[in-house]
């Protein structure tokens, strides 16, 4: 499979969620998780706010179906049946599609939370990037601090690479320390 002429599937779907790309009419249900889970996404995720209207949700969500189609950024939303349980997606910070390398980003809803959810959605990314995308090379990125999400990591197959130290700010505006985890095609 080559990614010169790979058409990116838009979702996914187990018995218990689906996987799938943005799209225009989201933003309410964007708007309607983000804001409820404010408090629990604002340690870990500096695009969080407590405040954010339906409009500003669905530019969010149309920015990301347009970027998904023309293979820039592959964000997805994890759908239990009409309500966003959280968002994850195949994000091309470590080079463009043809690379074939993707780093996994994702959050939890403050509702789904502490119940697996992270863990089952990772299982299926892994699952789905090596029998319908290109990837080969997943790569997986957290603040050192952030116990539950380097677990979920190891549990999938992912090792640590390496800590990128004060690479990035926190959400307080400190500098705080990165685990870098990979997991191979075939490894």
């Amino acid at each position: 499979m080559t990614s010169e002429f790979f058409l990116a599937p838009l979702s996914y779907t187990t018995s218990e969620f689906t996987l799938r790309a943005y799209e225009p009419g989201d933003g309410a249900e964007l708007q309607r998780s983000v804001v409820a889970s404010y408090e629990h996404l604002r340690p870990w995720m500096s695009w969080a706010k407590a405040e954010q209207s339906v409009a500003e949700s669905e530019k969010i969500c149309r920015r990301a179906a347009a970027r998904y189609l023309l293979h820039e950024d592959f964000t997805l939303g994890i759908w239990i049946g009409d309500e966003l349980a959280g968002g994850t997606g195949y994000h091309l910070s470590q080079g463009p599609l043809s690379s074939c390398n993707a780093e996994i980003g994702m959050w939890i809803s403050a509702a789904r939370a502490g119940q697996g959810l992270g863990s089952r959605v990772l299982a299926a990314l892994v699952d789905w990037a090596y029998s319908e995308w290109p990837w080969q090379r997943l790569v997986w990125r957290c603040d050192t601090r952030n116990h539950a999400s380097m677990r979920v990591a190891e549990k999938h197959g992912f090792s640590l690479e390496g800590t990128f130290r004060r690479d990035m700010f926190d959400t307080a505006g400190e500098r705080r320390d990165t685990h870098v985890f990979a997991r191979l095609r075939g490894a």
